[in-house]
């Protein structure tokens, strides 16, 4: 999956990317200039989705799910804490909308029917954000924020272990899948890097 994943940054995003510039969020986060009104949709949105994929996971419609319980990757609960910070700051928080809420919504009519690709979509929010999704949160807190840290970019633990451990419970999940099965679940990465690109765009507005 992360071979797929990073052929579909830019060659600025990783060194392995081969998609071409084409919309001002793939630009270089030194370029961007965010705003905290664009910055607070994206916290609210991104927290739907993270709900939604904790509840999934906690639920587990399907068995293999139940492998993603308590990861120390969750992040409902540090958003909360980072909500009620801008809260206490004197920001209004926004209410979800699209399109955090057509994603949420995608999550979970594809955990229902579709495992595999839920499974797609699952790494890759999870994995982005403890990459990318660090860097873009650094430099956000350097430009509106006075370099503020959010509990959002904390983990709890050695990350990188974190990491490798739901990389080890993925492969396992895997074993079990047919070669149609996992590049089935391959295929859903680009969609999946829409969807989070739609609400990563937000920071922007």
């Amino acid at each position: 999956m992360r071979f797929v994943a990073m052929k579909l940054h830019t060659k600025e995003q990783a060194k392995e990317g081969e998609k071409e510039v084409k919309q001002p969020e793939e630009r270089p986060v030194q370029r961007w200039e965010p705003s905290v009104d664009g910055y607070l949709k994206f916290l609210v949105y991104s927290k739907l989705v993270y709900d939604t994929l904790e509840g999934i996971i906690d639920k587990a419609p399907f068995p293999s799910y139940a492998e993603f319980r308590d990861t120390g990757l969750e992040r409902s609960e540090k958003l909360a804490k980072d909500l009620q910070w801008f809260k206490e700051q004197g920001y209004t928080i926004p209410e979800p909308s699209s399109p955090g809420v057509t994603y949420a919504e995608y999550l979970k009519e594809l955990s229902e029917k579709d495992p595999q690709a839920f499974i797609c979509h699952f790494y890759n929010i999870y994995f982005a954000h403890s990459a990318g999704g660090r860097m873009i949160g650094k430099k956000v807190a350097e430009k509106i924020l006075d370099k503020e840290e959010l509990e959002f970019y904390k983990w709890d633990g050695d990350l990188s272990q974190l990491l490798q451990n739901v990389r080890d419970k993925l492969n396992k999940v895997a074993e079990s899948w047919t070669r149609e099965e996992k590049n089935h679940c391959l295929e859903e990465t680009e969609k999946s890097f829409k969807y989070s690109g739609d609400i990563l765009r937000l920071i922007l507005s």
